[in-house]
């Protein structure tokens, strides 16, 4: 028998993990990153941009995740990094760099909470985030695109990252 979020068993948790969201602004991708923080047991979504907004295209595709979720929206994402980072968060930002470290071969530190910092859809974590960051991680790529869907990058980025910190 398939099994619906009704009758599922998945024990509930939540991860000391914040997501920080840099101008992703596109409606369909914020709906989706609601789910996925919801999915993935996210401490804290921050939608953060000038011009986030809520509406009926967002909602539709967060499949009402937007009222479970704990979540902010802030214009700077530097000031909200630069607060958490004094808070004792280790930022963690998702993009392919020179310097970039590949995903899967990141061990991620269960003794400091995490900022997963994802960027814009067309120009991705800016590079003043880049610089204050602890650590940048990328997803290998195999094809002839050298990125991916924001929101497909952040639930593979996320299920490795709660996968290593079970």
């Amino acid at each position: 028998m398939q099994l619906t979020h009704y009758n599922t068993t998945f024990p509930k948790r939540t991860f000391p993990i914040i997501l920080v969201c840099d101008n992703v602004t596109n409606a369909p991708n914020m709906g989706s990153l609601f789910r996925t923080a919801d999915a993935f047991g996210v401490e804290k979504l921050i939608l953060c941009g000038k011009h986030i907004e809520l509406g009926r295209k967002m909602t539709k595709t967060s499949r009402a995740t937007e009222k479970v979720v704990n979540y902010e929206i802030s214009e700077s994402a530097s000031n909200v990094i630069d607060h958490l980072k004094t808070k004792g968060y280790q930022i963690i930002s998702l993009e392919i760099t020179n310097s970039s470290q590949p995903l899967h071969a990141y061990t991620f530190s269960k003794e400091k909470p995490i900022v997963l910092v994802i960027g814009d859809e067309n120009f991705g974590v800016s590079e003043a985030t880049l610089k204050n960051s602890d650590a940048i991680v990328h997803i290998d790529m195999f094809g002839q695109n050298s990125s991916m869907n924001v929101v497909q990058a952040t639930n593979i980025a996320l299920y490795e990252m709660t996968k290593q910190l079970l």
